[in-house]
């Protein structure tokens, strides 16, 4: 999803998210409705089904790349050995198994915002929603994490929505629209 800065892009993923209550309609995710869940299920049900990957990745500065990767497994309950394995494994697949130990202030812009890509993936959701996910990093960077993106929507068997105003980036995408006066326009495919 493409669109002016104000359109309503981040607004829009904080209801799909849901992080925002919707003014009117619904958002219904596997069959729930999460307006309908009181503050605790409401939690769970993010923390299960929903990923999420910020510009700014949010990641916490005192904790290694493994420990951030593994924040959202703490709302489940303890951390599992199971958990910390699909961590390590999540790493490795964005290309950062040799940094387990770093802190966020020892690595580069697109390497924080691949341990945020693999905290958003720890907890299998069904859906991933990436808020101008390249909007901080490098062409070179911000094409590897694009398909980086596809691969891992690809294996994990998640649907993804990305917010971008990267026009390179949204063409990677199997569908782009743009949003624009409230109102969403398929973009036309380039020939």
């Amino acid at each position: 999803m493409v669109g002016p800065s104000g359109s309503g892009k981040s607004t829009l993923l904080n209801i799909i998210g849901p992080l925002e209550p919707p003014t009117a309609g619904r958002v219904v995710l596997d069959g729930q409705d999460p307006a309908e869940l009181d503050e605790p299920h409401l939690a769970s049900f993010r923390s299960r089904q929903i990923g999420f990957v910020f510009q700014d990745h949010h990641l916490l500065p005192q904790c290694t790349v493994l420990e951030n990767v593994l924040v959202p497994t703490i709302a489940t309950g303890p951390t599992t050995p199971e958990s910390i394995e699909r961590g390590r494994m999540l790493i490795d697949r964005v290309g950062l198994g040799n940094r387990l130990e770093h802190r966020p202030a020892e690595l580069s812009g697109g390497q924080r915002q691949r341990v945020a890509l693999a905290r958003a993936l720890v907890n299998r959701p069904t859906l991933l929603l990436a808020d101008e996910p390249t909007g901080n990093v490098d062409l070179t960077t911000a094409t590897r994490i694009g398909q980086l993106l596809l691969e891992l929507q690809e294996q994990e068997r998640m649907m993804l929505i990305v917010v971008t105003h990267s026009l390179r980036l949204a063409a990677l995408m199997s569908r782009q629209f743009e949003l624009d006066e409230g109102r969403f326009k398929k973009l036309k495919a380039e020939s």
